[in-house]
């Protein structure tokens, strides 16, 4: 079911297809917020809290052919209050890694040291704009939208994290 139609149904209070929405988008859901918030425990809580905001957020939703950009949205709003709370923690550690690579049919071994190295050796903004291109696979245009940042300037900061991760992983 696409998620369009899914949100839809939602909203329209069939919750069984809210499963269907986190069964398509939760793996790249919980690695963008991951990547915000560095903390697995608190990244699982903001999943949740995620997706009970789009159940009962799911009627404000207008399709214009992003719902994932939406959830995402939702995410990083909710990640974002969680860090202005000051419950920020430490970095990721090899096991929380690894609960997104199994999660992930698409996301193998390489990605995860690429990914390694975005978050070590970028800074957050372009941890973030990584994430959400390669792992929850938005196009940059989207991901302009949702930072609210002209698309110039996140196509300049993706190439710039990719120089940086290329130098580290050549280094």
């Amino acid at each position: 079911m696409m998620l369009d139609k899914a949100l839809e149904r939602v909203a329209k209070g069939h919750t069984e297809s809210l499963e269907t929405i986190y069964t398509q988008t939760s793996s790249a859901v919980y690695a963008y917020i991951l990547s915000i918030v560095k903390n697995a425990d608190d990244a699982e809580d903001i999943l949740q809290d995620t997706y009970v905001k789009v159940c009962l957020n799911a009627s404000q939703y207008s399709s214009q052919g992003k719902p994932m950009a939406w959830i995402l949205t939702i995410a990083r709003n909710l990640s974002l209050m969680k860090l202005r709370s000051g419950k920020r923690v430490a970095d990721l550690e090899d096991y929380e890694w690894e609960a997104i690579v199994d999660e992930s049919a698409d996301f193998k071994t390489e990605d995860r040291m690429v990914l390694d190295a975005a978050l070590s050796g970028v800074s957050d903004e372009e941890s973030q704009i990584v994430m959400l291109h390669a792992v929850a696979g938005l196009k940059h245009r989207e991901i302009a939208d949702m930072l609210n940042m002209p698309l110039a300037t996140v196509l300049s900061k993706y190439n710039r994290a990719l120089k940086k991760m290329r130098h580290i992983i050549e280094g």
